[in-house]
């Protein structure tokens, strides 16, 4: 945790902008696997996470923006589950852990809640995301689950994203952390592979990776020959020559921040010519986003310029026509860059985006419906303090080819005979963290391996 005063002051902000009104924050409780006592690994919510830091289940909060006054609600544990789960801290202690006063049963969130509401008082709450919140506050605010995104509060909404988006120094330091284990995880997969290896074999060292070094993964691992699927979680192949792997992973520290990397490396231990040549423009993409980040500039100019650079590859290889910056006007670049250039990265590895992307990532400004730009998650001005991944990808996906080609789309711009040889390609992508700055951006965390020497390097060792 940070210190206490980080939680108060984050608090003391909070009530300062809403002004009038309670504040619900619903912690997270265990989730089953499929028995009460057999639970998924707990993560708390993430805002919860923000103003309080503690990472314990059925946990509540209520901050009155009134009177000012703040209310941990949750129970100690009794000597029977001391027996199972051993010593913990009481509620006064994890509350003074975050700077709260008073604490109270969990039992007696419900009386105070139905209190407010006969006077008549504004409760605000964030959309839940989880169906045990969701009936936690049907019953505590009498809202049906399939009405509380839209009675959920949009002024709460859009003033936990403006403190939340700007990162402070304490938390870049911990995001960078996050990182710092993450390239590793990245480099032992690098070593490890060769052809005969199984996807799993390489999940297996990477969550090693991260465990060891006192971290866990932020999501699940994405670690396939099949990078054409953009999120792939299946780890069932074997790695033969002359095939791409692409990893997605990164680590999550102990404070719930995260870090997202993405590499794309060959199974031999050096790329083929042909498969150098689409990294090469990948990179070239890379490098155009990264150098294009800088404060009051727009994330959907920086995807469309990385954009732009894929559509002038393609067109060198033959596999694209015409103006590229037409293409890209047309959306036919999509059919080798179907997603976005990146996200916001913090306590959540997609930041935020449960309170909605069209606040998190668009402030509310209309959203494309063309495809592959329907999936910009950030596309609004970045301001300092931003933390954001960039990760351009080029894919090959036999699927969406043969969907296009029946469909005759953009006939003036692909090339359709052409693209056939490159049906078993496969898929790359390459991720890394910025922090947006005052006068541009700096990468978070160690460097990964990213060009083609650097890749190359790495795969002999």
């Amino acid at each position: 945790m940070f210190k206490a005063s980080t939680y108060t002051e984050r608090r003391r902000i909070l009530r300062q902008e809403i002004q009038d009104g309670i504040l619900l924050f619903p912690g997270n409780a265990e989730s089953p696997m499929n028995y009460p006592d057999n639970t998924y690994p707990f993560r708390q919510d993430s805002t919860f996470l923000y103003y309080t830091g503690l990472s314990h289940p059925e946990l509540a909060l209520l901050v009155d923006c009134n009177s000012g006054e703040e209310i941990l609600f949750g129970d100690d544990y009794t000597i029977d589950m001391i027996v199972w789960m051993g010593p913990q801290p009481t509620m006064r202690e994890r509350a003074s852990w975050s700077g709260i006063a008073a604490t109270r049963p969990a039992a007696a969130l419900s009386s105070c809640l139905e209190d407010a509401r006969e006077k008549g008082r504004k409760i605000h709450f964030l959309p839940p995301y989880r169906g045990e919140v969701k009936v936690q506050l049907q019953e505590l605010l009498g809202i049906p689950a399939a009405r509380q995104a839209e009675k959920a509060s949009l002024p709460l909404i859009r003033a936990v994203i403006r403190q939340r988006s700007v990162k402070s120094e304490e938390e870049i330091a911990e995001i960078e952390k996050a990182i710092d284990v993450s390239v590793p995880m990245h480099q032992a997969a690098m070593r490890l592979l060769r052809p005969g290896i199984k996807e799993s074999e390489v999940v297996g060292e990477v969550v090693r990776t991260a465990l060891a070094a006192g971290g866990q993964p932020a999501f699940p691992v994405i670690a396939t020959t099949r990078g054409q699927t953009l999120h792939n979680h299946y780890y069932g192949h074997t790695a033969q020559s002359g095939q791409l792997f692409l990893l997605d992973c990164g680590a999550e520290t102990e404070m719930g921040y995260a870090g997202d990397l993405t590499s794309t490396f060959p199974v031999e231990a050096s790329f083929s010519p042909r498969q150098k040549e689409v990294y090469e423009i990948l990179t070239g993409a890379y490098q155009k986003a990264v150098g294009l980040l800088r404060p009051g500039i727009k994330n959907r100019e920086v995807h469309f310029g990385a954009s732009l650079v894929i559509a002038q590859g393609m067109r060198h290889l033959g596999l694209l026509s015409g103006d590229p910056a037409e293409a890209v006007a047309a959306g036919a670049h999509a059919l080798f860059f179907p997603h976005g250039i990146g996200h916001m990265l913090g306590l959540d590895v997609h930041d935020m985006e449960n309170l909605g992307e069209q606040y998190v990532g668009y402030a509310e400004e209309p959203r494309s419906g063309q495809f592959g730009l329907k999936s910009l998650r950030l596309a609004k001005a970045l301001e300092p303090g931003y933390v954001l991944t960039i990760e351009p990808g080029i894919y090959f996906i036999p699927e969406l080819i043969d969907r296009w080609k029946a469909e005759g789309r953009f006939r003036d711009f692909l090339n359709y005979e052409r693209l056939e040889s490159y049906r078993d390609f496969g898929g790359m992508r390459n991720e890394e963290n910025y922090l947006i700055t005052e006068t541009g951006a700096r990468r978070l965390g160690k460097k990964k391996p990213l060009t083609v020497e650097e890749v190359e390097e790495m795969r002999s060792r």
